[in-house]
């Protein structure tokens, strides 16, 4: 069976995508995930809290996984949803282009999802600032898609975000749901939300797309990696490229 190695980009102070990431391949045998860090500490529009995403940062950390030789980079993170999704793009052709390996984002394979599925009604959970919040909306406007109904916490501490407890994360989807959203995303891959999705839908039959397993779904995809096993984890898994 052939061996499939997943380079993940990884905020420092985040405790979250890891274990959830790792918990999600653990059905897939042949599949493996290798994290690297740069310092990120606070999410924010402040020049210090901005600053944390240069991609030059990024690509440095980027070298640790290139050496473990993996076989696709995925960055996990949302960083992109108040930066200006084109800072994504840009990142994943310069890591292409520095390392030889194809590159994806938690950011940009959701909005390949939300594309793919139509969607132009948007329910968006964050633990964000009201101002982080907005600038994100507003991104996702650019794109034609509304976000009907959100929920955020007000939170710049990174390392918090994963304190959130799953009861008040749940709340916040369900109460994004009363707007019937196409879709409803749980926008910071620091956030222990991804196994909230499948009951979510059960409950609502609205489609839940969680950041930390968008790259997951996005990276697989790419590699060409039989996902059914993962159906547990959301309707996401049911989807290909």
């Amino acid at each position: 069976m052939r061996r499939v190695r997943i380079g993940i980009l990884t905020p420092s102070s985040n405790t979250a995508l890891e274990p959830v990431t790792s918990a999600m391949l653990s059905a897939l045998p042949n599949v493996s995930a290798h994290f690297a860090r740069f310092t990120v500490t606070e999410i924010g529009l402040t020049q210090h809290a901005l600053g944390q995403f240069d991609a030059h940062r990024i690509i440095d950390a980027a070298r640790q996984l290139a050496d473990a030789r993996v076989d696709v980079i995925g960055w996990s993170g949302t960083s992109a949803g108040w930066l200006g999704f084109e800072r994504d793009q840009a990142l994943c052709a310069q890591l292409t282009e520095a390392l030889g390996i194809p590159a994806t984002t938690s950011v940009l394979a959701l909005n390949e999802l939300l594309a793919k599925t139509g969607v132009r009604r948007l329910g968006l959970v964050s633990p964000y600032t009201d101002d982080v919040q907005e600038r994100i909306m507003c991104n996702y406007e650019r794109l034609g898609i509304e976000c009907v109904a959100e929920r955020h916490l007000g939170l710049t501490e990174n390392f918090r975000f994963a304190e959130v407890p799953d009861k008040v994360l749940a709340e916040m989807m369900h109460e994004t749901a009363f707007a019937r959203p196409d879709a409803v995303t749980t926008f910071c891959t620091n956030l222990h939300a991804a196994h909230l999705a499948r009951p979510f839908e059960a409950a609502t039959d609205i489609p839940a797309y969680d950041t930390v397993t968008t790259v997951v779904w996005k990276a697989l995809s790419m590699l060409d990696v039989d996902m059914s096993a993962l159906g547990g984890w959301g309707r996401i898994f049911s989807m290909r490229k």
